[in-house]
């Protein structure tokens, strides 16, 4: 007999699939950051949304045929891409001038604001101690960034406009969930992705310099695809307000990396501040998953 939905085993399931996934993320960021060493940053993107689309038509039309690509809401649909290309240009910017661990940190704050525009334009309730636990994770941020300190730069910025854009882009996929095809919900931000950056090839175009680079183009592409199609089997499987902890291992893997790879640690005050941040993320994902449990 075929566990439901809700069994403890598709649970379980879901969250070892969302770990795989976050260290799929991390080995994009890791490659993207590498990358811009020698490339702009939009040839990067470009090089990501390309690959992670032909990875997902490969991956899915074989079986579905064209028909996962319908929408009702076409225009939504490129609104979201175009919300994530933002997103993504920013957070990449970032790690070009700032470790990987600080940079995201700064963009976990992502729930947080999810949080504040469901309750802006979906008229979500928030108790006073999820209040408290958004104020607690920007003051998070702050101790992150330390403005007017020597440590704070004008890239430190970066990740806060990367987590506003991810988190208006994940309210309009709340918005779709259960009324289209979750595959058309990655398919057209990679379309989007794909066609707005270039039209930057023009302006910022640096041919792969040899095979290596090349090879780590198309990796960091389908690595991120293959990341999103994991990543969605995994919703399938459990509710998101019981896998959202286990993104929060992101932060383990990426700070790690950002080390052997960059030599950079956080200093104590970024670890505070990225405690903090975990403590309030994980806290409203709880606070969610009983609300949604109660309901």
């Amino acid at each position: 007999m075929t566990p439901s939905p809700g069994h403890p085993s598709h649970a379980l399931r879901g969250m070892a699939l969302i770990s795989i996934a976050v260290i799929l993320f991390t080995v994009m960021d890791t490659l993207s950051k590498y990358l811009t060493r020698f490339y702009p940053v939009t040839n990067v993107l470009l090089a990501r949304y390309l690959f992670h689309t032909l990875l997902v038509v490969a991956a899915v039309a074989p079986r579905h045929g064209l028909a996962f690509a319908r929408t009702q809401r076409p225009m939504l649909q490129v609104l979201r891409g175009l919300l994530l290309v933002g997103a993504s240009l920013l957070f990449v910017t970032a790690i070009k001038y700032m470790p990987l661990a600080e940079a995201t940190a700064i963009q976990f704050v992502s729930p947080l604001v999810v949080t504040l525009l469901a309750v802006l334009f979906l008229n979500e309730k928030v108790e006073l101690s999820r209040w408290l636990a958004i104020l607690a994770g920007f003051i998070g941020v702050l101790i992150i960034i330390r403005p007017g300190s020597g440590v704070f730069s004008w890239a430190s910025l970066l990740p806060l406009g990367t987590a506003t854009l991810f988190a208006s882009y994940q309210v309009l996929t709340r918005h779709f969930a259960g009324r289209e095809n979750p595959y058309a919900l990655i398919f057209y931000p990679g379309i989007a992705g794909m066609l707005t950056l270039a039209f930057t090839l023009p302006l910022a175009w640096v041919p792969p310099q040899n095979l290596t680079h090349f090879a780590m183009l198309a990796i960091a592409g389908m690595i991120g695809g293959v990341g999103h199609l994991i990543l969605i089997r995994a919703y399938e499987l459990a509710p998101a307000s019981r896998l959202a902890p286990f993104s929060y291992t992101q932060l383990v893997w990426i700070t790690l990396a950002g080390y052997l790879v960059f030599g950079n640690f956080p200093d104590r005050w970024s670890l505070t501040g990225i405690a903090i941040l975990i403590a309030a993320g994980l806290y409203i994902a709880t606070r969610q998953h009983l609300q949604d449990r109660n309901q």
